[in-house]
């Protein structure tokens, strides 16, 4: 498959060399299918994380108190989602793949339970890197349904060994 098929969100992109992936530079982002953010969610993540915040799991008091109107995900639920989205997008056949890290995160606006989410991903630069691997900086775009304003826009680095 090649990456055009993936710009839709409607297949997944498959990449097997470096130099496919070194294509990507500059070319349209590759966008996921949504992905539902539910009350359950939130809740598994709170448990996860040990963040019990109000405004994420108390439904009630978020409708009356808080300024979002309802319960609203972590941000760094938001977060945590953008590999999960780039791995139903983008499939590397590769020895091993890595999270590397992140840069310049920022949570651009709330997302209210029972949005729907889905990833931009844009591939900025690819490095060599030691053991026949490379590094990607992908520019990431996390949309909610219905929204024009971003949820999160993050550099996410990645490292992949053929």
């Amino acid at each position: 498959m090649t990456a055009s098929a993936a710009l839709t969100g409607a297949a997944i992109a498959a990449f097997d060399n470096a130099d496919a992936l070194r294509a990507l530079i500059g070319a349209q982002p590759l966008v996921s299918e949504w992905l539902s953010v539910d009350q359950e969610r939130v809740n598994r993540f709170a448990e996860a994380t040990g963040d019990h915040q109000w405004i994420h799991i108390d439904p009630e008091r978020a409708k009356r108190e808080s300024p979002f109107g309802g319960p609203v995900a972590h941000g760094f639920l938001t977060l945590s989602l953008i590999p999960a989205l780039l791995g139903k997008t983008v499939r590397i056949e590769q020895r091993m793949g890595v999270n590397y890290g992140l840069n310049r995160v920022r949570f651009m606006s709330p997302v209210p339970v029972g949005s729907s989410l889905r990833g931009k991903f844009a591939v900025e630069s690819v490095t060599d890197v030691d053991n026949s691997g490379v590094q990607l900086a992908w520019n990431v775009t996390l949309e909610r349904q219905g929204s024009e304003r971003p949820v999160c826009v993050a550099e996410f680095i990645t490292r992949h060994y053929f």
